[in-house]
């Protein structure tokens, strides 16, 4: 394993939910990897990213932050010099919203990787991370999915990140960028904007409401903590090949109705709590990933048991109304 100590790191996306995670581990020394490292953070501050999930360390000398979007080539031009790596978390990540407007995800996810990844040719980057996703592979019904299994994406998202894992591919193979591409589960923990499932449901819990279960409830998902998935991307950052792809997974499979149980559970409520609505345009079945590649390459394995990992975020967000209360009426989210 290389030791990246002492680097300059460009974190595009470092204010919202895994990227400012990344963030703060970097910053506070967990990766031994990366100790000492200063942290670039490019974030355009859309709907989703929020400076305060950097507060923790926001007086860090190591910590640049830069209010951008990576569509902004001469941004990029600026920013370039003196970054000796790249972990590109910037992107739309909402299913949701890429079914009613397809348009911002093609925009950051596709044009914005292309720009990035040019800016990082033109003043000779040494290394790049593209964190991508599962769903690029489209929905398994048995089984798990290698890192060599054919990209068959079912929504608009998906297939935006499909798009820019592909961009990154051909200019490993076209401009010789040495970048390797991680493909995560479904990942949960604290700071997660309360749109996606578990914040949403835990929030919408304690506060007395109702919570949506699409369908007949039975889509599966293999549940990831943030910080094991954060671990394994330090690991590819230092000692990934440059063109290959690792997945990560947390090993720990649900289907959603097995997970409403256990938020109801935790929360003190029952299935009163729970509204059927219709499924979801193309909702993928199933999700699975297999991380021997990972496991055997980099020696990555998931740490946070999933009962004590949510059981944790439980408490984060009852302790912590005051981070996720403005974000749910901003957006008013239900």
């Amino acid at each position: 394993m290389s030791r990246l100590a002492g680097v300059k790191i460009l974190v595009t996306g470092g204010a919202g939910f895994i990227g400012s995670n990344f963030v703060r581990r970097v910053l506070t020394d967990t990766y031994p990897t990366l100790t000492g490292a200063d942290v670039v953070v490019l974030d355009a501050l859309t709907y989703s990213g929020n400076r305060a999930n950097l507060d923790p360390v926001a007086d860090s000398d190591r910590l640049t932050f830069v209010h951008g979007d990576i569509t902004d080539e001469p941004l990029l031009d600026e920013l370039m010099p003196g970054i000796d790596a790249i972990v590109h978390f910037a992107a739309e990540s909402h299913v949701d919203r890429s079914v009613r407007d397809a348009s911002p995800f093609i925009l950051t996810n596709v044009l914005g990787t292309q720009r990035l990844y040019d800016a990082a040719v033109r003043h000779g980057i040494a290394r790049v991370v593209h964190v991508s996703t599962d769903e690029v592979y489209g929905s398994i019904d048995v089984g798990s999915w290698s890192e060599d299994h054919l990209l068959e994406p079912n929504s608009p998202y998906a297939a935006s990140k499909a798009a820019s894992d592909l961009v990154a591919r051909a200019w490993y193979r076209t401009h010789d960028l040495n970048v390797s591409i991680t493909r995560c589960s479904n990942n949960y923990g604290p700071y997660h904007f309360p749109e996606k499932v578990i914040p949403l449901f835990i929030t919408n819990l304690l506060d007395g409401a109702t919570v949506p279960l699409y369908g007949d409830g039975e889509n599966a998902r293999d549940w990831l903590h943030v910080d094991d998935h954060c671990r394994a991307i330090s690991l590819v950052l230092a000692g990934g090949r440059a063109g290959q792809v690792y997945n990560i997974g947390g090993g720990t499979e649900l289907t959603n109705r097995e997970l409403t149980s256990l938020l109801l559970d935790a929360t003190g409520r029952d299935w009163s709590s729970v509204v059927a609505v219709a499924d979801r345009k193309a909702h993928d079945r199933r999700y699975s990933v297999d991380i021997t590649k990972i496991s055997t390459e980099l020696g990555y394995e998931p740490q946070v048991g999933f009962e004590e990992g949510l059981a944790a975020v439980v408490e984060w967000y009852r302790n912590n109304r005051d981070w996720w209360e403005p974000l749910k009426a901003r957006a008013a989210l239900s």
